[in-house]
């Protein structure tokens, strides 16, 4: 996909505004469509006019911005299907974290005045805060990096770096072993997740419910948390709007191959700390069999969500949505 994105010296990268393309996939490809200012959306964002449609921002990374499957499959605009009166404007974002996504609101809908901004929290996007490099996948399939924006921080405070972005990629070997620790190669317990795969470890573990994917959650002092935690505290902060937080699983939470305690137990605190409103849309898609479930995720080598997911999950948040909105 590497050709749809652009160089972007706030955000690190985006879509190319106003691009139409065809996506190879597994699931046989798919389209994409991208409006005026490089998401993956319908229609062009524009500043607030006096139709009656409650406006909503969506803000992610590859699972909002639908990976795998095209525009209208997403859980944003199957919401708008089944929702009254509301105009969803999706910017999610693939490899991304919270960080950059929080970069997106600042630069292109601070302004927008929407009726609710949605903070889609793909788990695994703890660790993305944590790097300061991204993989890059040059014509030949060989990998190069990225620096990307990340946030420091010090006590309550966070500072801002890789402004502008560096636009040129790189070799690992030209970072210094200190570096390499902050490159998004799965986080900073890495190792122990390959020793478990390499001793085939990692699927009895899973069977036994016993695998946990982001240790990162385990303590509400861990530093990964607490950085997110910061730049969620930030960005609720400058809105003037509702703020809903939407916590999505990773198919071991929602097969049942892991706990997710960790990761409730930190966001149910977080809310309960700062009053924001919380999505959690895991309860709804475990009412569904095992077989179904596993239809959630594509066959072969993408855990994406799939159309099934993408409706279950819209499904999971229309009555929340219409009570937030319905206030």
């Amino acid at each position: 996909m590497r050709f749809v994105f652009e160089y972007h010296p706030v955000i690190g990268h985006r879509f190319i505004p106003f691009i139409k393309a065809r996506i190879l996939h597994e699931s046989g490809g798919y389209l994409i469509r991208c409006n005026n200012l490089g998401f993956r959306c319908n229609r062009d964002i524009k500043p607030r006019t006096t139709s009656r449609k409650r406006r909503i921002l969506i803000f992610g990374d590859s699972y909002t911005a639908g990976e795998g499957v095209c525009n209208e499959a997403r859980y944003s605009d199957q919401l708008e299907s089944i929702s009254k009166d509301v105009e969803i404007y999706n910017f999610g974002l693939p490899g991304t974290g919270t960080d950059q996504q929080y970069l997106a609101y600042k630069t292109y809908a601070e302004n927008l005045q929407p009726d609710l901004v949605i903070i889609s929290i793909m788990v695994e996007n703890i660790r993305r805060n944590f790097c300061r490099y991204r993989p890059f996948y040059m014509e030949n399939r060989e990998i190069r990096w990225l620096a990307k924006p990340y946030y420091s921080l010090n006590g309550e405070n966070l500072f801002l770096h890789n402004q502008p972005v560096p636009p040129t990629p790189f070799k690992l070997g030209d970072l210094s072993m200190e570096e390499r620790r902050y490159c998004d190669q799965g986080g900073r317990y890495k190792v122990f997740r390959d020793l478990a795969k390499k001793l085939a470890l990692k699927d009895r573990l899973l069977r036994l419910g016993l695998y946990n994917p982001i240790p990162e959650f385990k303590s509400p002092l861990d530093p990964s948390w607490q950085l997110m935690r910061a730049i969620l505290k930030y960005w609720i902060s400058e809105c003037t709007s509702p703020v809903l937080l939407n916590v999505l699983p990773l198919y071991h939470f929602v097969e049942e191959y892991a706990r997710p305690t960790d990761y409730q137990a930190r966001f149910k605190e977080f809310t309960k700390e700062t009053g924001v409103l919380l999505h959690d849309p895991l309860a709804h898609l475990l009412k569904y069999s095992p077989r179904e479930r596993r239809e959630f995720r594509f066959p072969v080598a993408d855990a994406h969500p799939t159309e099934k997911c993408h409706r279950a999950l819209a499904e999971s948040m229309e009555p929340v949505i219409t009570s937030i909105l319905g206030r």
